[in-house]
């Protein structure tokens, strides 16, 4: 649609082809299952959930933005800004009442007096504005899939409308509007509604529980036969459960884990704003807010990846006009959190606007991914810097290699490059990161050399050299927040610490340490870094294995590369049949850093 540029990629027209999946795991080989605290596919592969939040449970019960763009041109824009799902929403109505279910998309809008959302949708979706609410909602999953984007549904609330509080009788079980027996009928509806639909990964069973009424009673006793019947209706989908206080809290899962007949389907989510810390991060010290949330974070939820469950962040969001001085000082912290963690998550919100919230019509989500017309991208900048947690950083079935460390910058959402001793270090994307090895005497070696990160001095650039036994080689983390990376100088007979930095050009430096002491009125978050776990290999280190297959094949076919992107590097093979590939591949990589199995299975992969 003229008007729309969501930078979709332009990638050639492929014969035999071997996808790369150094960000994101294209979505193969479904249903998924659990096991440990990943997410893995059929052939035990690792999928990262990076999903997209796309809202359809306000008032009308139709998918936002329809109004906007044509639902083809959204989901083709939701794929090629890096997302490989959609957290899809849902009012329980919707499952439970067939008399709304069968409500024209048409006539739930004239209903609310949005005339003007109804001539939208009849302009950019006119197969849509006539179909029942349940069949437009259906029509929407297929649009994903058609994008080979996974799904998960989530039953948000009973009543349609904006959520949530703690009094509008959708918040737990017992509620003005939330019948625990409806509740496991509507689940089992909609688990059978879409069992065989194979882009529909999980099912979240309900969204932010709360309220004066909340207990732990009734979680363990209404939350497991939520799992057992979504799981009876529809054994494929991942059972998802939330947690207490907004889905803030799953603590009590340590003193008593959930029980069910079925192994491999569960998931456990939470939702982390920095609302949920008030105001902290203005009126206290970023990095002791950083330290404390991130302790926080770990006791209520993140304790359940140690113990070999998978947690999702299926909300998390922020302001991005990028002047909510708390907001932002909120997601540097979560950045470093989700990458050292290496969570699955969602950003809420895709949705640019909204039909009807609270009854205000078109009101413009200045959370979203979407401008207020949904034809741009609101903040490209962001959409860049979340790009580095849309891909793996380890997981079994990948193209593995032995684990090395990244060095992140949560604020750039950027990783340290070396090009070579001559250059100075630079910021750049993760998937071509070095790797580095962070020894206990605290220098920070280059994996696999005898090179070492050194400081040269406050406002100077960081360099790699061979001297790595003296000061300047010796890299402490200090701070509450554990992400200021500090060496020693002596300046004149006295010490003193510098930290590591970026300038505005992404050249590495160091300056003078900011906000070490308690004042609040400082912003260290260009001096935050955390050294990152990975054992999945980087494409720079992929393409220097594949440029050597084409510089040694004397065959006059050879490895092509047609194209990349933010999540895939593209490779054909010229006249190489898919069984062909297991004899070039050892022969030309005798020890090759990454798998030439796992590649054979990403190149078989690409025939189906």
């Amino acid at each position: 649609m003229s008007g729309c540029s969501w930078g979709l990629p332009n990638m050639a027209t492929m014969s035999v082809m071997v996808l790369l999946l150094l960000s994101i795991v294209r979505v193969t080989a479904l249903p998924l299952h659990t096991n440990g605290r990943w997410i893995v596919n059929e052939s035990e592969k690792r999928v990262k959930l990076a999903c997209v939040n796309w809202a359809s449970h306000l008032d009308t019960s139709v998918a936002e933005g329809l109004s906007h763009q044509p639902l083809d041109v959204i989901s083709k824009g939701i794929k090629s800004m890096g997302f490989n799902c959609v957290r899809l929403t849902w009012p329980l109505l919707l499952l439970t009442n067939d008399s709304f279910a069968s409500i024209k998309v048409r006539h739930s809008l004239h209903n609310l007096g949005l005339l003007q959302s109804i001539s939208g949708i009849q302009a950019n979706n006119p197969s849509i504005i006539d179909l029942p609410l349940i069949k437009a909602y259906q029509t929407v999953v297929k649009s994903l899939g058609d994008m080979d984007l996974m799904v998960i549904l989530d039953n948000h609330v009973t009543q349609p409308g904006w959520c949530c509080s703690n009094s509008d009788g959708n918040g737990f079980f017992g509620d003005q509007y939330f019948d625990p027996d409806l509740w496991l009928m509507g689940l089992t509806k909609m688990a059978t509604l879409f069992n065989g639909v194979t882009n529909v990964v999980g099912m979240s069973l309900r969204n932010e529980l709360r309220g004066p009424r909340q207990n732990l009673n009734d979680w363990y006793r209404y939350m497991p036969k939520g799992a057992e019947v979504v799981h009876a209706a529809n054994s494929n989908v991942l059972v998802i459960l939330s947690g207490l206080n907004f889905d803030t809290d799953l603590s009590f899962i340590t003193n008593q884990p959930v029980k069910l007949t079925f192994n491999g389907k569960l998931v456990f989510e939470e939702h982390w704003y920095s609302f949920s810390d008030s105001q902290a991060w203005t009126l206290e010290n970023p990095n002791q807010v950083c330290g404390q949330v991130t302790s926080s974070f770990v006791r209520n939820s993140g304790f359940l990846l140690d113990q070999g469950w998978p947690l999702f962040v299926s909300e998390f969001g922020l302001d991005l006009r990028g002047k909510n001085m708390n907001q932002n000082r909120f997601f540097n912290c979560f950045m470093a959190v989700a990458a050292e963690l290496d969570l699955d998550w969602a950003y809420w919100t895709l949705s640019g606007s909204y039909y009807i919230r609270q009854g205000v019509v078109d009101v413009d989500e200045t959370f979203g991914i979407l401008n207020g017309n949904w034809s741009q991208v609101r903040n490209t900048s962001f959409l860049q810097r979340i790009s580095a947690i849309q891909h793996p950083f380890q997981g079994p079935g990948l193209l593995e290699s032995e684990p090395y460390k990244v060095i992140f910058h949560p604020l750039r959402g950027l990783c340290v490059l070396s090009k070579s001793l001559h250059e100075p270090l630079k910021m750049g994307p993760c998937s071509n990161s070095d790797g580095w090895e962070y020894t206990p005497q605290n220098i920070l070696l280059l994996k696999g050399t005898k090179f070492c990160l050194q400081g040269e001095g406050e406002g100077k650039q960081v360099k790699l050299g061979t001297t790595c036994s003296g000061p300047e080689s010796t890299w402490e983390m200090i701070s509450d927040s554990k992400m200021h990376l500090s060496y020693n100088v002596n300046n004149n007979g006295s010490t003193s610490s510098v930290c590591l930095d970026v300038d505005a050009n992404n050249i590495v430096v160091t300056n003078s340490c900011k906000c070490i002491s308690k004042v609040n009125t400082c912003d260290p978050a260009s001096q935050w870094f955390k050294l990152v776990d990975r054992s999945t290999t980087s494409s720079d280190h992929v393409l220097a294995e594949l440029s050597a297959m084409l510089e040694t094949d004397d065959r006059e076919e050879g490895w092509v590369v047609i194209g990349s992107s933010s999540s895939t590097d593209t490779f054909r093979l010229q006249g190489v049949q898919g069984m062909e590939f297991l004899k070039i591949c050892p022969k030309k990589l005798p020890r090759p850093s990454f798998s030439c199995r796992a590649l054979q299975s990403l190149f078989l992969s690409s025939f189906k």
